[in-house]
């Protein structure tokens, strides 16, 4: 009795294992969009920007995952995507800033925030450093092969990301100025 009853619930989760995921869909400033990733199985996902008719477009790619942040722009074009838990980057980089050579960690070195086409393009890419400040690099949450580095997220206080009326996207970096990103 017990085994067949254990059967029946196994029987009934398993297709909600396979049951497709989707990020939380963020409007446009205007209204008229919104953007989201749908993760169909594991490493495959499918980027949506609908209006209220429906699907206007999309493309396949695993941009991120469905726990990452996406806005749109107002004409539906272009997508920025911040990425709130990070995995660290494998290279530590040198880079000039101003006169002086910063060293800039492995950790530090990875990608947070991307800005796509309708395509799936990359049109920008930026890394922790060109948000922080390497003064605040200490503030940054760290994790064995993650960081935290955006407030008002993953239990970081703080204001979380958000789209202005302007159509820029608004965030602050752990003790940081607050940023602004334009479309």
């Amino acid at each position: 009795m017990r085994l067949t009853l254990s059967l029946m619930l196994l029987g009934l989760a398993l297709p909600a294992l396979g049951a497709e995921r989707a990020s939380k869909a963020r409007v446009s400033a205007n209204g008229t969009f919104s953007v989201r990733l749908v993760e169909t199985a594991p490493g495959e996902c499918r980027v949506e920007m609908l209006q209220e008719s429906g699907l206007v477009w999309q493309f396949a790619g695993c941009i991120g995952s469905v726990n990452d942040l996406y806005f749109a722009s107002n004409d539906g074009e272009r997508v920025w995507v911040l990425l709130p838990l990070v995995e660290k980057g494998k290279r530590a980089v040198v880079e000039k800033q101003g006169r002086r050579k910063v060293r800039v960690p492995a950790w530090a070195n990875a990608t947070v925030a991307v800005l796509y086409n309708r395509s799936g393009e990359k049109l920008k890419v930026l890394r922790l450093p060109e948000l922080v400040a390497a003064k605040q690099w200490g503030e940054v949450r760290q994790m064995h092969g993650h960081f935290k580095w955006l407030e008002g997220t993953l239990g970081i206080p703080g204001k979380g990301p958000r789209l202005t009326d302007d159509e820029k996207v608004e965030f602050e970096p752990v003790a940081s100025k607050t940023q602004r990103l334009s479309f």
